[in-house]
Parts: structure tokens; C-alpha cells; sequence
């Protein structure tokens, strides 16, 4: 994790998620700027149109619901809140 928040590029991650991070950094900082070989470099390493799409779909919740919470002055909970991660890797998986 620290490696992808120092530098995506160089991060030992699989090529498929590296160009996900990117895109979606893109899709976050300058969205102005993306284009058709912004897509291009997604297929290019092997992202398929359904993964993009769900990659961006949890983007946007993440950024929605944060900006929600800060507007509404939402508090983290503490009792449960530490669970979450384990739920989210755990038999089941986060898809």
C-alpha cells in the first residue's frame, strides 16, 4: 500500500490494477483532460469494459459518500468500525 501511495507507476502491482489507480486518478484530479487513449490504456492492460465500469462505480461512491459526510458533519463510529476491513477481506471477499 505504501508503495502504490509513493508512486503507482514503480508500486509491485499487477499491470491491470496499476492502470485501473491510474485512470482513476486521472478520472479524479483532471477529469477534463481524459480521452480515448486514457480508455485505450485499459484494454491495453487486459481491464475489461465491466471492470472499468465497476472500478469507476466504486470510485464515485467513495467520493460521494465522503463528501456527503464532511458536508454533513457525519462522525466515524468507533464500536464496529474496526471490523469492516476483516468483513471485506475475509471468506467472502471484496469483489
Amino acid at each position: 500500500m505504501q508503495a502504490v501511495l509513493a508512486d503507482v507507476q514503480t508500486a509491485p502491482i499487477p499491470e491491470r490494477l496499476k492502470a485501473i489507480l491510474v485512470f482513476l486518478g486521472k478520472v479524479s484530479a483532471t477529469p477534463g483532460a481524459l480521452t480515448k487513449a486514457d480508455g485505450a490504456a485499459l484494454k491495453a492492460a487486459g481491464v475489461s469494459r465491466r471492470d472499468a465500469d465497476e472500478a469507476l462505480w466504486v470510485a464515485w461512491q467513495f467520493a460521494f459518500f465522503t463528501r456527503m459526510a464532511d458536508t454533513l458533519g457525519f462522525t466515524i463510529p468507533t464500536d464496529g468500525y474496526a471490523m469492516a476491513p476483516r468483513f471485506l477481506l475475509g471468506p467472502i471477499g471484496y469483489r
